[in-house]
């Protein structure tokens, strides 16, 4: 049986009996003769039975040590299985601990094969305790990342119907795959129609954006904690990386992770198991990997910015996604499904594009991508008053479809002033969407603001 014991007894013979017994029949076996040291045990082992003697030559013989340690135990750790040992005239405390949390006790002196039958059973209902605890937190995540359903990648185009066809290849395999491309492409939507169409399609897709886990949460958040592994850790917590185990994890903004973070996380892939901040145990993982950026990695590489050996850990497989001033077949269909559900959800029926407005849509450069285009159009869909939206409410300029540098010559530092001021406005004053956007670190953009007196 794969499982491991604690046995918790200040009288060395019995410690010796269960550990002789037991010591081959399960996967691990720890002993202990003071019960202070329980928790730190718990600190750097994971426990799927306790054995806890009730008598402790220190205390009085009446078995309150062992049911105030009983209580610390299920205090920290609810759900943890514990066996409690008693002699033969304490089965009424015995039948008090029970309901206080314990699961069985045994009698002193044993009959090795009950003892043995009382141990299958209790670690079976470990097994299940843990799974559920695994789930309940899975779910957890699950509502996080299903608030919004996500919606099929549209498109006609031959730039996109090219992306289609790599993922049907890819797919069915577990093969590691980095996904390339500006911001609002849909880089996400790829990653999660890999997942739909993969083996692990009935298990979690697990998304984190990684331009928001700041280097000081990254363990925590990514490979979870044990119970007073810092001054907040109030519970052990599963990090999201092994939540993710046996479905698809999905690292978005690859790009934005520091040197230091590159690292750790390479650790984790390569060895494929995870140490949650405060223990000593790895922990196993299956995971299927996807990443994104809408950074140029082997630039960061060549500029000692991103880790090389990492690069060929995630682009087994590399997408490259189209922009859409590059999709000029699909602007218009993916339009009108974003009218459609926005007219859906704003109770306006039966609006469509007049031809006008069309037009407009067909020769804007569209800078911010699919994202903008879904903004544009939730607009267009508030504001109409009747049920042809004119091209006014659509909120575009008439042609933007590029700067031309050979009409209006511009400066370095004029286009990068032009470059940075759109990225303000897309993105709504929001410095650290800016910043990823860009591809620059804060600092170097409120520098070049402050230089260009934005």
């Amino acid at each position: 049986m794969k499982g491991t014991i604690l046995i918790v007894d200040d009288n060395p013979s019995v410690i010796d009996s269960l550990t002789l017994f037991l010591k081959h029949k399960v996967g691990k076996v720890i002993s202990i003769n003071d019960p202070k040291k329980i928790i730190e045990v718990f600190q750097q082992e994971k426990i799927d039975i306790v054995l806890l003697d009730m008598n402790y030559e220190s205390a009085d013989n009446l078995g309150q040590e062992g049911l105030f340690w009983l209580n610390e135990i299920k205090k920290l750790y609810p759900d943890q299985v514990v066996i409690m040992i008693t002699a033969y005239g304490d089965v009424e405390l015995a039948v008090e601990a029970l309901k206080m949390g314990a699961s069985d006790f045994i009698l002193k002196p044993w009959d090795n094969e009950k003892l043995y039958a009382t141990i299958i059973n209790c670690l079976d209902l470990s097994k299940t305790r843990q799974k559920v605890a695994l789930l309940r937190s899975q779910q957890d995540q699950l509502k996080q990342n299903f608030n919004k359903k996500p919606h099929a990648i549209l498109g006609y185009s031959r730039a996109i119907q090219e992306v289609f066809r790599t993922i049907e290849k890819v797919a069915p395999t577990d093969a590691n795959v980095l996904i390339l491309g500006e911001n609002g492409t849909g880089k996400e939507l790829v990653a999660r129609e890999i997942h739909k169409q993969s083996k692990r399609k009935n298990d979690i897709f697990m998304s984190i954006d990684m331009g928001t886990i700041t280097e000081s949460i990254f363990e925590s958040e990514l490979f979870g904690y044990k119970k007073g592994a810092f001054t907040d850790a109030k519970k052990d917590r599963s990090g999201r990386i092994i939540l993710a185990n046996e479905g698809t994890l999905f690292l978005d903004e690859i790009g934005n992770l520091s040197q230091a973070m590159q690292a750790k996380l390479l650790t984790v892939i390569q060895n494929r198991e995870v140490v949650p901040v405060g223990g000593s145990k790895p922990v196993p993982i299956d995971i299927r990997l996807i990443c994104a950026t809408n950074r140029n990695l082997n630039e960061m590489v060549a500029n000692n910015m991103f880790r090389e050996d990492l690069l060929y850990r995630i682009n087994t497989i590399q997408i490259e996604l189209p922009p859409l001033r590059s999709r000029d077949d699909d602007i218009v269909l993916i339009a009108n499904f974003y009218l459609n559900k926005y007219s859906e959800k704003y109770g306006k029926r039966n609006l469509s594009f007049s031809r006008n407005a069309v037009e407009r849509l067909m020769e804007y450069h569209w800078p911010g991508n699919i994202r903008e285009l879904s903004h544009a159009v939730e607009r267009a869909v508030i504001m109409s008053e009747e049920n042809i939206i004119p091209p006014d409410d659509l909120i575009v300029k008439k042609s933007d479809k590029a700067i031309n540098l050979t009409e209006k010559p511009l400066s370095l530092n004029e286009a990068e002033k032009i470059v940075i001021q759109g990225a303000i406005k897309r993105n709504k004053g929001n410095l650290s969407a800016v910043s990823r956007e860009l591809g620059i670190v804060r600092q170097t953009l409120y520098r070049k603001m402050k230089d260009y007196g934005l």
